[in-house]
């Protein structure tokens, strides 16, 4: 392959990694909405992202209303990194505390991806019917 072919093709290679990123925040997302919809998770709670500088090494997830001993139930500190990452991904505020309801979370994180989705040409389908990115025999 020549380096013009490359530069040709970039912009296109561009459009097609922010919509692969796009794709695999979708299912990650709703995997983790349909996770917390099973468990019936409901409440406000506030997103604080890793802060080296505060001595915060790792994303925390408090619970505003409800019970923080749910949350630390249903969520590893990686499921909460995650987390954490799919938020900062979306709305572009890596850094910023975000404070949203659990039971909004498709709303306010889910449903925006899958309409930029739609508007490129996706066709989206069923989360929990996807196989896991990498794997085409895996079932979520």
């Amino acid at each position: 392959m020549k380096l013009s072919h490359l530069l040709h093709q970039r912009q296109a290679l561009l459009r097609q990694t922010r919509l692969a990123n796009l794709a695999f925040a979708y299912w990650q997302l709703g995997r983790l909405v349909t996770r917390i919809d099973h468990a019936r998770l409901r409440g406000l709670v506030s997103m604080q992202f890793s802060d080296p500088d505060a001595g915060r090494h790792w994303p925390v997830l408090t619970a505003l209303e409800g019970s923080q001993a749910v949350i630390e139930e249903h969520f590893t500190d990686e499921n909460i990194l995650e987390m954490a990452d799919l938020i900062a991904f979306l709305t572009g505020e890596e850094g910023a505390d975000k404070t949203f309801r659990l039971e909004e979370m498709t709303a306010e994180f889910l449903v925006p991806v899958g309409h930029k989705l739609e508007q490129a040409g996706v066709e989206l389908e069923p989360v929990p019917r996807l196989a896991e990115p990498g794997r085409p025999d895996s079932v979520p």
